[in-house]
């Protein structure tokens, strides 16, 4: 008995010693660390220290100059994910929205406030091209106009409307085709060609989804209108 008492007592005093030696050991580590990171915390100067980036309204890659007006503008995917418009980091249409569709996807937007006037989409593949007409007729001179493109946007168009278009700042809408991708941010009674369109052609040899080209996303800072 006496002898097990003995093995026991030796037992918990190595036992001991190892758990001081770990503690040691962890204690040095620990604190090795710390200084270390003392060091280099004061050795980097302190404009390097590194920062949260800043969110730019719509996620723009840069900041709008003061009087200018942030969008982010997205074509719809194929026929499933519909188009997306974001003006001052604000959503203004898409299919979480529910006020998208086949076709073409237009918002009106007042050049002064930045305010939406009134969206809407016109079917250029089963509807009838005159409602779009008549609503391209009654947009106001000094009026931003976004349009993106969802599904097929020009089977119904006409050269009424295609000059109607080229009108706003268009450069493209003349060859707009069958399940083209296109998006455009022009005005009511621009003078000059809008600098803010993209336009992909419906091709089999460069078509990301079968039957429909990639999706086209565009960023950029509109001019407030000033008088």
């Amino acid at each position: 008995m006496v002898r097990a008492g003995g093995v026991l007592k030796l037992a918990a005093l190595i036992f001991a010693f190892l758990l001081a030696v770990f503690l040691a050991f962890q204690l040095l580590e620990i604190n090795m660390d710390f200084k270390l990171a003392s060091v280099i915390s004061r050795a980097m100067p302190a404009n390097e220290a590194p920062t949260k980036p800043v969110r730019q309204k719509c996620g723009l890659s840069k900041s709008c100059p003061a009087g200018h007006f942030a969008f982010r503008l997205a074509s719809g995917a194929a026929s499933v994910v519909g188009p997306r418009f974001c003006l001052e980091d604000k959503l203004i249409m898409s299919a979480v929205k529910n006020n998208v569709g086949r076709g073409l996807n237009i918002a009106l937007i007042n050049g002064k406030t930045g305010d939406v006037i009134k969206t809407d989409f016109f079917d250029m593949w089963g509807g009838e091209v005159a409602p779009f007409i008549k609503f391209l007729k009654e947009i106001e001179d000094g009026t931003v106009v976004m349009i993106a493109s969802f599904d097929d946007p020009a089977t119904k168009l006409n050269d009424e409307a295609k000059k109607l278009i080229a009108d706003l700042g268009s450069s493209s809408i003349s060859n707009l085709g069958f399940r083209d991708n296109w998006v455009f941010v022009g005005g009511k009674g621009i003078k000059t060609k809008s600098p803010f369109e993209q336009h992909i052609k419906n091709s089999a040899d460069t078509n990301k989804f079968e039957g429909w080209p990639d999706v086209l996303e565009m960023e950029g800072c509109v001019p407030r209108r000033q008088d």
